[in-house]
C-alpha cells in the first residue's frame, strides 16, 4: 500500500500518537486524513487536507456520523484510548468497564461502521494501536492490560473476517511512548513519531503486525516460556516489591 493519495480517518488524533499518525500521512503524501476528537476545536495540525471529526468512543451516534462524513476513507487507525489506571479485584466496576468499552467495544464499533466503507473504496487498511500490554500484566496496568488484550484478540478476528473483502488489518506494539498517557512511568520510552513511522513502513510492506520496540520485542518472545521467570524479570525490571 502506498499512502500517497490515500484518505485516512485518525482516532484520538488531538496529541500524543494519533498527532503524530495525522503529521506522518501527510508527511508521506495523504490526500486528506480526518482528525478526529472527542474535542475537535483541540486539533492543533494547520493543513488543508486535514478534515478535524468529532468521535467519542463511547458514543454511538459520533462514530455513526464519522461513519457517513468521511465516506472516502481508505485508511482507519484506530489510536484513541484511555488508562484509567483502576485495579482488576478492588477498582471502581465502572472505570473497569469505561476502560473495556473504549478499547475493545469502541473500536470493533468503528471497525463495524468503516468496514463497508472501506469495502466500497477498494478495501483499504485498518491499523489498531495496541501495546506490549497485551501480552502481560504489570502493577496498576490491570484493567488496561486487560482491555489491550481483548483489543489484541478482536483484531486477530476481524482481520480474518475482513480479509474477503481485501482490508488489511494490522495490529502495532509498543511499551511506552513518549506521550501524556505514560507521563508518570519513568522507564525507556521511545519518541511518540516512532510508532507511525514504523507502522506505515510495515503497511507499505503489507505486514500485519508491527512489534515496535525491543520492549515489546521481549514481552513478545517470552510468551512461549513458563511465565514465571518472565514475571520475576519484569519485577526486577520495574522496580516493583
Amino acid at each position: 500500500m502506498d499512502i500517497t493519495g490515500q484518505i485516512a480517518l485518525v482516532t484520538g488524533a488531538n496529541r500524543g500518537i494519533g498527532r503524530q499518525y495525522v503529521l506522518e500521512l501527510l508527511e508521506r503524501g495523504a490526500a486528506k486524513v480526518y482528525a478526529t476528537a472527542r474535542r475537535p476545536e483541540t486539533l492543533d495540525v494547520e493543513d488543508p487536507r486535514v478534515v478535524p471529526l468529532r468521535v467519542d468512543l463511547l458514543d454511538h451516534d459520533s462514530i455513526i456520523a464519522a461513519a457517513q462524513a468521511a465516506s472516502d476513507t481508505t485508511v482507519l487507525v484506530n489510536n484513541a484510548g484511555i488508562a484509567t489506571g483502576a485495579q482488576l479485584v478492588t477498582g471502581d466496576p465502572a472505570e473497569l468497564r469505561r476502560e473495556m468499552d473504549t478499547h475493545f467495544w469502541g473500536t470493533l464499533e468503528m471497525i463495524r461502521r468503516f468496514a463497508p466503507v472501506l469495502a466500497g473504496n477498494g478495501g483499504g487498511a485498518i491499523v489498531n494501536v495496541l501495546s506490549a500490554l497485551s501480552w502481560f500484566a504489570s502493577p496498576g496496568t490491570g484493567s488496561y492490560a486487560a482491555a489491550k488484550a481483548a483489543e489484541w484478540n478482536m483484531t486477530n478476528g476481524v482481520r480474518i473476517e475482513l480479509a474477503a473483502q481485501g482490508t488489511l488489518v494490522q495490529g502495532v506494539h509498543l511499551g511506552a511512548a513518549d506521550t501524556d498517557i505514560s507521563a508518570g512511568y519513568d522507564g525507556p520510552k521511545i519518541a511518540a513519531r516512532e510508532v507511525p513511522r514504523r507502522s506505515l513502513d510495515a503497511l507499505t510492506a503489507e505486514q500485519i503486525e508491527v512489534v515496535v520496540d525491543d520492549w515489546s520485542a521481549m514481552v513478545k518472545a517470552s510468551l512461549s516460556e513458563d511465565p514465571a521467570p518472565f514475571y520475576d524479570r519484569i519485577t526486577a525490571l520495574l522496580g516493583a516489591a
